[in-house]
């Protein structure tokens, strides 16, 4: 085997990472299954109001925004454009940066999140939590922050770990966090 060789996953690896990929394609699915029937909302947007909600003044830029949903700023923009015309979701140029938009939640917006959180959450239990035990949950966060550690560097992963942290320290206090900002998942 040369250095130019790939290096093949072995069978052990392979059936992780196979299992890895058909648990969160359906994870996704049953999320965006149940919010469209109980919000009226794809998960996609979804995730754009709870990032929003979990920030101090429940803002952002558009960029990070992207970035914090992993989304391509064209795809961001589109959720944003239609959560603006329900009303949920206001855009404003940046203070510091005129070239920037800011994503800021609104007070209906909080309030349809605050919403649909409930049957979100039973849906992520039913179809993630409910099935592990204690030391499962732990060796699964144990084993997301390796990997997110290791792909520290990539591009999004800065905002993206800036809100898992804040995520985590909204957890650690109860739900709430300074600026306004909480956590409803």
């Amino acid at each position: 085997m040369t250095s130019d060789d790939p290096r093949w996953l072995d069978d052990g690896e392979y059936r992780a990472w196979r299992s890895l990929l058909a648990t969160v394609a359906l994870l996704e699915a049953a999320l965006d299954r149940q919010l469209q029937r109980d919000a009226g909302m794809p998960h996609a947007y979804y995730q754009v109001l709870a990032m929003l909600s979990e920030v101090p003044g429940r803002s952002l830029r558009m960029s990070d925004l992207a970035a914090i949903t992993q989304s391509s700023q064209s795809r961001v923009s589109h959720a944003v454009a239609k959560l603006e015309a329900a009303g949920w979701v206001r855009r404003r140029p940046a203070r510091d940066d005129r070239r920037s938009t800011i994503a800021e939640l609104t007070a209906e917006g909080f309030a349809v999140l605050e919403s649909a959180a409930p049957g979100h959450v039973a849906c992520v239990r039913e179809n993630l939590f409910d099935g592990l035990t204690r030391q499962q949950v732990d060796a699964l966060r144990g084993i997301c922050d390796a990997a997110l550690d290791r792909m520290s560097g990539q591009p999004g992963a800065g905002p993206l770990r800036e809100a898992a942290a804040a995520a985590v320290r909204a957890a650690s206090s109860g739900g709430a966090t300074a600026g306004g900002a909480e956590r409803l998942a």
